[in-house]
């Protein structure tokens, strides 16, 4: 089959479309002909070296894939070769095909076509993951996303709404910020210009966000506390903005607040497949009523995938960008 391959790191150019053996799905997994894959910024940290997937796993970048069941591993049941699906992975998407784990398989929801059902698994996994089973973010509260146009942001603004929460969300441009604003945001910050700290708790009359959802890291971490509310939980999710930074942790007992830093990728099987299940169980009902979507960018053929990645690291995009086979 073709792949998408790294023979060595560095820039968007190092990746290379090369004929590799097409994997054996082992027990318990299942072989996934791949319709479309997404590319997650963890794909360029992969390209770059700072990123290897966990041991034994595929060295070939992708996190999500959608497609058709092609082939099933010993003792799986449930499916059929043939099921339209999508998928989480921990590596291997960016190719013709892809092993995947039973537990991380979901149907491609009615109403999503085939390809963009790709830009689902991995951002939705994210969000409920972090948002809802992590920080547990109720009805009334505010949660407050940094990148609200990314493609985990953009899913984060469609979930909360629906749980009847408000969404509070930075960008660095007035076309993205009018994006999340249509997708349910009411607290819009341009980084660029603006304090989030002192827009968000103005518009909370002081109260500030009880959840944030962070992808920068140590450059954010003390204004991410400030601007929490009493019993607060930030989450990390990213480190766009460095890895060290100071905590003030007599802010952090006085509010009571929580800093929790998570990853998703290398979490057992047996968790990722307790994330799918309850994504399939909350998520799903509202995508395929219409009233949740995957926010898709643009798309890009596999040979393309350079391309791809220069338009994610740009940071031009509103949603998810595509690899289609």
């Amino acid at each position: 089959m073709k792949a998408m391959t790294l023979p060595s790191f560095g820039g968007p150019e190092v990746l290379t479309l090369a004929d590799v053996d097409t994997p054996e799905p082992r027990p318990g997994e299942v072989l996934v002909e791949v319709a479309a894959s997404g590319v997650n910024r963890a794909d360029l940290l992969q390209r770059q070296g700072f990123y290897p997937p966990p041991p034994g796993e595929s060295q070939v970048p992708g996190l999500e894939v959608s497609g058709r069941v092609a082939a099933l591993g010993e003792g799986v049941e449930g499916w059929a070769v043939g099921d339209e699906v999508c998928a989480l992975l921990a590596g291997g998407g960016y190719a013709e095909a892809a092993r995947v784990p039973v537990g991380q398989l979901l149907p491609v929801p009615r109403g999503v076509s085939l390809v963009d059902a790709a830009a689902l698994p991995e951002v939705v996994c994210t969000v409920w993951s972090n948002v809802f089973l992590t920080a547990n973010l109720q009805p009334g509260e505010t949660l407050l996303v940094h990148g609200g146009s990314s493609g985990i942001g953009t899913m984060a603004i469609q979930l909360a709404r629906e749980v009847g929460a408000h969404v509070a969300v930075t960008a660095g441009s007035a076309a993205k910020l009018e994006a999340c604003r249509a997708l349910g945001a009411e607290v819009l910050v341009d980084y660029r210009e603006e304090d989030f700290v002192e827009r968000v708790l103005a518009a909370t009359d002081g109260h500030g966000a009880d959840v944030v959802l962070d992808n920068m890291g140590a450059s954010y971490l003390a204004r991410n506390v400030a601007v929490l509310a009493t019993a607060g939980r930030l989450v990390v999710i990213g480190m766009q903005g460095g890895t060290k930074a100071e905590l003030d942790l007599s802010v952090l007992l006085r509010k009571r607040a929580a800093v929790i830093a998570t990853s998703l990728r290398a979490r057992p099987l047996s968790e990722k497949a307790t994330i799918v299940a309850a994504v399939r169980e909350h998520v799903w009902p509202l995508v395929e009523a219409g009233r949740v979507r995957p926010v898709v960018h643009a798309r890009f053929p596999l040979a393309e995938a350079a391309a791809a990645h220069r338009e994610l690291d740009s940071g031009t995009h509103v949603g998810k960008v595509l690899l289609t086979t």
